[in-house]
């Protein structure tokens, strides 16, 4: 039996937008499945799932780390000791990402975004005015970002993906300016059309609520808000003009079991840090 969480005498959550985002994050996932997770925020979530509701699910990072456990808090990076020392084998990169995920075997990732549009294109590799491609010529960014890393591969070919980003309104374009990590490119059957071997983003989760696509059109449209936010928020904080699920809902407030849970992945208190 869970327990919900409701501070006595104050208007501030005991958790942060982060963790919000992170624990709705990581109920995406189911247990048994095989999972890859980027850095981060998406390795969060992920041993967050693990350590709370899917103690079986067969974990996987971008560089070949399989079936680990963090150990003394979240890992820095994809071969970090905290999830080395531990480890049911070693791969690589290549492995990881293109024979398990890029043959399809690969059942849900996690993925962060700089910015997303409507129909789940990421960009991650920088910010332009106007478009990062005219014609077939690449533009140099005005900013320069991390770049795709693994997250293109996962995007391709994960039966599904979450997309993780913090929701501002310069995240959330119409269209995004350079696709790194492609969704459901121009919506409708175009995924189908370009052959990708994945399904496709099933989840936008930000740190104000959850989006999913449209089963037809493939347009991303309003799910569910969390406890301290609200429809009129995101719509204002999202650069298109963001439609509502006729059975939107507000997401249940993480319970104290899942804060420990997540806590005990998180042991730094990273996200604890407003």
């Amino acid at each position: 039996m869970t327990t919900a969480i409701h501070p006595p005498g104050s208007d501030e959550l005991p958790y942060t937008r982060q963790e919000m985002m992170a624990i709705a994050t990581g109920r995406e996932l189911r247990d048994r499945e095989l999972a890859i997770f980027g850095v981060g925020l998406s390795m969060l979530a992920g041993y967050f799932a693990q350590a709370c509701h899917a103690p079986n699910i067969r974990t996987m990072t971008e560089g070949g780390v399989y079936g680990a456990t963090p150990v003394g808090g979240l890992p820095w990076g994809i071969e970090c000791n905290r999830i080395s020392s531990n480890a049911t084998s070693f791969t690589n990169a290549l492995d990881a990402l293109g024979f398990l995920v890029g043959s399809g075997r690969c059942d849900v990732g996690i993925i962060g975004a700089a910015q997303v549009d409507k129909f789940g294109n990421v960009n991650t590799t920088g910010i332009w005015d106007g478009d990062g491609i005219i014609g077939d010529r690449y533009r140099p960014p005005k900013t320069r970002l991390t770049g795709a890393g693994g997250a293109n591969d996962i995007a391709c070919g994960a039966g599904r993906v979450i997309i993780m980003v913090t929701h501002e309104a310069k995240r959330f374009a119409e269209k995004v300016s350079y696709i790194s990590s492609p969704g459901y490119l121009d919506g409708g059957d175009a995924r189908e059309r370009h052959d990708f071997i994945g399904g496709g983003p099933s989840a936008i989760v930000t740190t104000l609520g959850i989006m999913r696509p449209d089963p037809v059109t493939k347009e991303f449209v309003l799910d569910a808000w969390y406890p301290f936010s609200s429809v009129e928020e995101i719509r204002s904080s999202t650069g298109w003009d963001l439609k509502v699920s006729p059975n939107a809902r507000t997401v249940p407030e993480p319970s104290a079991e899942e804060l420990a849970a997540l806590r005990r992945v998180d042991q730094t208190g990273m996200l604890r840090k407003r």
